[in-house]
């Protein structure tokens, strides 16, 4: 599945800290020499060096030292345009950091602006790398405009109202379902529900994944998605996250339930349409794949959930971990959700790996 804008500017700030880092360092013990950690802390005093006395330096802070210490190091090698893109940049990081939305003009904005800065400090091979995701953007923007316009070119043709003869009623060509014959069919029931699948409350349509898939078109979005996941998790490539952006009513939940029933142990030649989609493309899944479902509307962050054995779970990280692995998964993270203070990524790594093959799905998080 193609990737959002806010993936791509994400992927250009990893790069921006590798193409900065070296230039950083040496612009700094240029301009002050083999002392210039010691001015680093003075002028931010919140930041601390590691136990061997070095700095871990991110892009944030990259962007940081060069916005606070131009004079000192960087005014000489860089011009006032270049501070303005150090600056716009800081805003853009921050936007990522606070989950904001980017257009596809803000993600050409802020790509092409990292594209330029890191050809001024010499960094090629990461400035060559944003400006193909740059390009990217560029021709998935003009693509969809070209669609819009024709979309509104496109007139509509007459309708003959006559009928044709000899054409049969729709009703004596095909048989709609039985609730839908028989007038019992509830329109809330037709809303998917992934938290309903995941604890078996859902309509067997829904959570049995033969009549799911029987009644699934397998689009080519839908398709690139579960091929990409299959591959990830037969370890064979495929990308580690993958974010759904549709509009309302736009098939997230559907698509997160399609990927939900292909990792449930279900035999692919079980599954409609997906058996003759791996067999296309030679893929094959793990029996055993670990999931986790995570549902923002059915769980407050006050309720306590109470699991086997009289264990209570307080957080999303425990719950997270209970799903993934049971009692000895959720003993990882037990202090982290007695105490309610974050596992760091060293101690979610560590579960990942433990409970690998796994699929996490995360629905309506507002």
């Amino acid at each position: 599945m193609a990737k959002s804008t806010r993936q791509y500017v994400f992927e250009g700030m990893e790069h921006m800290q590798n193409g900065l880092h070296p230039f950083v360092l040496r612009s700094l013990e240029a301009g002050m020499g083999k002392g210039w950690p010691q001015e680093v802390i003075s002028r931010f005093p919140e930041w601390r060096p590691e136990g061997n006395g070095k700095f871990t330096l991110d892009t944030q802070k990259l962007l940081k030292i060069m916005e606070r210490m131009w004079n000192d190091a960087f005014r000489s090698v860089l011009d006032r345009s270049h501070r303005s893109m150090v600056n716009e940049l800081i805003d853009v990081r921050n936007t990522l950091a606070h989950d904001g939305k980017f257009t596809y003009d803000d993600a050409e904005r802020a790509l092409d602006s990292m594209r330029r800065l890191l050809e001024a400090v010499s960094a090629g091979k990461a400035a060559e790398e944003i400006g193909a995701m740059r390009d990217t953007i560029l021709r998935t923007k003009f693509a969809e405009l070209q669609r819009n316009e024709e979309r509104k070119k496109t007139t509509r043709s007459e309708i003959m109202v006559d009928t044709v003869a000899g054409l049969l009623p729709w009703r004596e060509v095909v048989e709609p379902h039985q609730d839908v014959a028989t007038g019992e069919f509830q329109q809330a029931e037709f809303a998917a529900d992934l938290a309903k699948v995941h604890n078996g409350s859902a309509p067997s349509e829904y959570s049995n994944p033969t009549e799911f898939f029987a009644r699934t078109y397998l689009t080519d979005g839908l398709s690139t998605l579960l091929t990409g996941a299959a591959k990830r998790l037969s370890a064979a490539g495929g990308d580690p996250v993958v974010e759904l952006q549709t509009n309302f009513g736009g098939g997230k939940t559907h698509s997160m339930l399609a990927l939900y029933h292909m990792a449930g142990g279900t035999p692919v030649q079980d599954l409609p349409g997906l058996d003759q989609l791996f067999e296309r493309d030679g893929l094959t899944v793990p029996q055993k794949i670990n999931r986790a479902v995570l549902v923002g509307t059915s769980r407050g962050p006050q309720d306590i959930l109470t699991v086997e054995g009289g264990q209570k779970i307080r957080t999303t990280w425990g719950e997270l971990a209970w799903q993934l692995g049971g009692a000895e998964a959720f003993a990882m993270v037990a202090e982290n959700d007695a105490s309610g203070i974050a596992p760091g990524s060293n101690l979610l790594e560590a579960l990942f790996k433990k409970c690998a093959p796994s699929l996490i799905l995360i629905d309506e998080w507002v």
